[in-house]
């Protein structure tokens, strides 16, 4: 029948995708054998071996590449029939899948979660916290939280959460085995710490008050991809970091950390959540963007309608 070569479709999706037949099975909340018997259903009925099996792991054949592009296709049939009818019921349900930067998602991401679950318990959610830059819908998410993001990609909406001030900041260890500096330009003799990733760095543009804003050209003493690193880094007297006030506030109110140079203007980067352009935007993925905004922040103002 129709519907069992498509269960047993899915199931082979999830033995491509896994590498293993023991938790594709379990993925369906099924035995390993079961998904075992789907796969060789299929090679049966088409006649051709879709998997190379090794007792380490699986890999797709030739053909198996050929059905596991079609089964793709039936997977966002699925996905698009579940949206469908989310909308039109209006209530959230399924799995939304959200990215964000580590340091501040778990600090944006985690308490929001607790209450949207307790709000919204037909819904589960995949969460990411990487300060990578992923690809939005390549990978699959709904939903990705990002620092300094304004020009997004065209198939994406960026709705701005918050506008977040950046302060330079040191341990007062370090501070206290250094030279304070009064200025700018003195930053050049201090140990810098510095985000910097795949993709780009962040160069730093300060300005002193009466003048003008200019990058700072000290010594990079260490570069990291991570805000949350930085921040340690910082906290354990290595040097001078240029954080999010989201993420060092705790630590300056604590005395962990002391503002560095707190009359320069250190500018100041948005808190965009980005989601994929779609004519019906889900109820989990709404719903999630508006407890952020409520629970956190101030509304912002969508870079693109929704």
């Amino acid at each position: 029948m129709a519907d069992s070569k498509v269960n047993d479709i899915l199931l082979f999706m999830s033995v491509a995708t896994t590498g293993n037949f023991a938790a594709a099975g379990r993925a369906f909340g099924l035995s390993r054998s079961t998904a075992g018997k789907a796969v060789t259903r299929l090679e049966d009925r088409y006649g051709v071996r879709l998997l190379n099996r090794t007792t380490r792991a699986v890999s797709l054949t030739e053909a198996g590449q050929r059905l596991f592009a079609q089964g793709e296709v039936i997977q966002a049939a699925i996905a698009g029939a579940d949206a469908c009818l989310e909308t039109a019921g209006g209530i959230p349900k399924g799995t939304l899948r959200i990215t964000a930067p580590d340091a501040l998602g778990r600090r944006i991401i985690l308490p929001v979660v607790a209450t949207f679950r307790k709000s919204w318990p037909d819904v589960r959610l995949e969460i990411s916290f990487s300060d990578t830059v992923s690809r939005i819908v390549e990978d699959g998410f709904d939903l990705a939280i990002r620092v300094g993001v304004t020009t997004p990609d065209a198939s994406l909406i960026a709705r701005t959460l918050m506008v977040d001030k950046t302060v330079l900041c040191a341990s007062p260890a370090y501070l206290t085995e250094r030279k304070l500096p009064r200025n700018v330009d003195q930053l050049s003799t201090h140990d810098l710490l510095q985000f910097s990733s795949v993709a780009k760095r962040q160069p730093w543009s300060l300005q002193d008050p009466g003048s003008f804003p200019g990058n700072v050209s000290g010594r990079v003493s260490l570069r990291m991809d991570s805000a949350e690193g930085l921040r340690a880094a910082a906290l354990a007297g290595m040097g001078i970091a240029l954080l999010p006030m989201a993420l060092v506030t705790d630590d300056l109110c604590a005395g962990r950390l002391s503002r560095v140079l707190p009359d320069v203007d250190c500018g100041e980067v948005p808190i965009i959540a980005l989601y994929p352009h779609k004519k019906h935007l889900e109820p989990r993925v709404r719903r999630f963007i508006d407890a952020l905004v409520s629970d956190l922040f101030s509304p912002g103002a969508d870079v693109a309608p929704d």
